[in-house]
């Protein structure tokens, strides 16, 4: 058989291309004007005003060459008819998927001991994870239930919170609140996902939008309980077996170091507190991938896809709803006290919506039902935050990666999703 004759090569319209490339770089310039270009400084003890016209003239021209080798890519590009089907191709499979998950499970246990490593590197890895388990958590709601929920903070705070306060009030150890977080986070969920069973698309993201601010606002203005905005200090850290990470045991207990014939040593804690997180990171991702296997699992990706298909073959919305809102928002809640232990620290700035915005950007990025997608876009947004030689200009690098991955990678950036029932040979087999 003959090969397929490739399509001619396409004619560029430069003055097409020009034009669009210039009308971006106009609105660029618009919006970098007031946002860059003017600079409020102190200048002894007086208020003035300071321009930046040079990086206003460097951003616009990067605009302007950005969106010209963008659309000469878009050109080039062949047509065929088989793109959809190519397009689909590059998708991770299963083989080397695994691959990349064993390798980063390896690079992750090896982390703390690699010669690059530092207090600081783990101290950012363990947010890393933390943000790996929100982002999973959140999965569950918006990437298989398909349901939009731009207030998971909520959980997240009241995890923290519940930790925090039932070590100050009651002097329960870190591992005997957490799964008191949990229940809590997931009553919380239950309760948000009463009033919005109703609700679709935009109209359920506001309520659940209002939801997270409502719980920030009452964590602000409860002072007796939560001392509203000076937060809530000295939270416990979590202790190997009852044996605290202190240089000083209290009277009647052995220290870590102490046990294992050991110099003190601070950062003993800070890797204890990294293991913890991934041990329960793992936990969670083996969990979320049973759970899609399962008939819960089945009817979550149902309910996303076609809700009325749903209530005609028997699958009732309430329960499945409610689920999704519980194991999330459970899985939430068993991500805030780890957040409070590592800051010693909470308060209710911390649970704001950018946090929310932030979660639900790595599930979006990192790919709608990919675990591995999740993990990756964690781990680069996490990264942009800590650009501090560029805090001036930390977010405009965090809305251009968005834009970029929006742009090149749609579904995300390990976009995979695989069906949860294969037939084989006639018949129903579980993937």
């Amino acid at each position: 058989m003959a090969p397929a004759a490739l399509p001619p090569p396409r004619r560029l319209d430069w003055g097409h291309l020009i034009k669009d490339a210039a009308l971006a770089a106009l609105a660029a310039l618009v919006l970098a004007i007031p946002l860059v270009g003017f600079q409020a400084v102190e200048v002894n003890a007086a208020l003035t005003i300071r321009t930046r016209f040079g990086w206003v003239a460097i951003g616009v021209a990067a605009v302007f060459a950005g969106r010209l080798l963008l659309g000469v890519a878009q050109a080039l590009r062949p047509v065929r008819a088989g793109e959809a089907r190519a397009r689909s191709l590059l998708a991770l499979d299963r083989q080397r998927s695994a691959l990349l998950a064993w390798l980063g499970v390896a690079v992750a246990i090896a982390l703390p001991f690699l010669p690059f490593s530092s207090r600081y590197v783990v101290d950012l890895a363990t947010l890393a994870a933390i943000y790996v388990m929100l982002g999973w958590g959140l999965n569950v709601v918006v990437g298989l239930a398909g349901l939009l929920d731009l207030g998971y903070v909520a959980f997240y705070a009241v995890g923290a919170y519940s930790f925090a306060l039932f070590a100050q009030w009651f002097h329960l150890s870190f591992w005997e609140c957490l799964p008191i977080a949990a229940l809590l986070a997931a009553s919380f969920g239950v309760a948000l996902g009463f009033p919005v069973l109703r609700l679709r698309g935009d109209y359920l993201a506001i309520v659940t939008l209002g939801f997270g601010e409502i719980v920030r606002i009452i964590l602000l203005n409860w002072v007796p309980v939560t001392n509203g905005p000076a937060g809530i200090g000295d939270i416990p850290r979590p202790s190997f077996f009852g044996m605290p990470f202190a240089a000083r045991s209290p009277p009647g207990t052995t220290s870590f170091h102490d046990f294992f014939h050991l110099s003190f040593n601070p950062n003993h804690r800070v890797i204890f507190l990294y293991y913890a997180v991934l041990a329960l990171a793992l936990a969670i991702n083996l969990f979320t991938l049973r759970l899609r296997k399962l008939p819960i699992g089945r009817a979550w990706e149902a309910l996303r896809e076609d809700e009325v298909a749903c209530r005609a073959l028997g699958i009732n919305p309430t329960t499945v709803k409610l689920s999704a809102f519980a194991i999330g928002a459970m899985i939430g809640g068993l991500a805030g006290p780890f957040f409070a232990a590592k800051q010693a620290f909470i308060s209710p700035e911390s649970f704001s919506f950018m946090e929310s915005a932030m979660i639900l950007a790595i599930v979006v990025l990192g790919g709608m039902g990919s675990q591995l997608g999740i993990v990756l876009a964690a781990v680069v947004l996490v990264g942009l935050q800590e650009l501090r030689g560029f805090a001036e200009f930390r977010m405009l690098i965090f809305g251009a990666a968005m834009v970029g991955i929006m742009v090149w990678r749609p579904r995300g950036l390990l976009a995979r999703r695989e069906p949860s029932l294969r037939l084989q040979g006639g018949r129903g087999s579980a993937a």
